[in-house]
């Protein structure tokens, strides 16, 4: 029977050493993600233990990591033995901000069709299996839906990851439905409480960027309701397509 022979096989030893501190950086370098990603905006720091707590590393580990992203400014201790964000980690942000043009061209159609719809409104983006809050504007009524901005959520489960999957070229039900449709509704899916209607922004040469969306409560956002804000989330969502080619262009 044939086989491929591995580098033991082989009679080199060094490459399989190597292969196997690969594979150990590769699972050092997304522990060490973990705890950037670990921090929420209202997070100013937080104790080694909500840390380990947050990744599902052991404290030795999280702490070693932890010192080592100090080293270049992604995180810095506090007198006090807490750990917060530090420069490098804010100017990776910030980069990652201005490459969408969140404050110049997205804010300002969120808050258009947040107002035309009277419910939040949410510019998301896809970042491998999960969506990311991009952009966000509350709407103006007292029981709403609440998202931070940098919350990661999953693809397969509400409308703004399905219209992400479905324009990103995915087979099968739902999404041939929805790519004929432009749009999708989602009463109950992710959260049983929760609805949402989204729809795909494209940025240069027509490649998907992200998809927009309205939520709110299930029981105020039915079916009917969702429905009747459609022509509203196409218009913007083709507004921002727009705005975002023309940004692009002028970069």
């Amino acid at each position: 029977m044939l086989r491929t022979m591995n580098e033991e096989e082989t009679g080199n030893p060094d490459a399989a050493k190597a292969g196997e501190d690969g594979e150990e950086g590769v699972i050092a370098v997304r522990r060490a993600m973990r705890i950037l990603e670990a921090f929420g905006v209202e997070d100013s720091h937080l104790t080694l233990a909500e840390l380990s707590r947050r990744t599902g590393c052991h404290r030795s580990t999280v702490l070693r990591l932890a010192r080592t992203l100090a080293m270049d400014d992604y995180l810095a201790q506090r007198a006090d033995g807490t750990w917060r964000l530090a420069r490098a980690a804010g100017w990776l942000g910030a980069c990652y901000q201005a490459t969408f043009n969140v404050q110049e061209v997205v804010q300002p159609v969120l808050r258009e069709l947040s107002a035309a719809t009277g419910e939040s409104a949410t510019f998301y983006v896809r970042e491998g299996n999960q969506r990311i809050c991009m952009a966000r504007v509350e709407g103006p009524k007292s029981i709403r839906h609440h998202v931070r901005v940098g919350a990661s959520l999953p693809l397969t489960l509400g409308s703004p990851g399905r219209v992400l999957l479905a324009f990103s070229g995915e087979a099968g039900e739902p999404y041939e439905s929805v790519r004929r449709a432009g749009y999708m509704m989602s009463l109950g899916e992710r959260d049983a409480e929760v609805s949402s209607l989204s729809a795909p922004v494209y940025g240069m040469n027509w490649t998907l960027l992200g998809a927009m969306c309205i939520s709110g409560p299930i029981s105020r956002l039915t079916e009917q309701v969702l429905l009747g804000h459609k022509d509203a989330i196409l218009a913007a969502a083709s507004r921002l397509s727009r705005s975002m080619m023309g940004a692009r262009q002028g970069a």
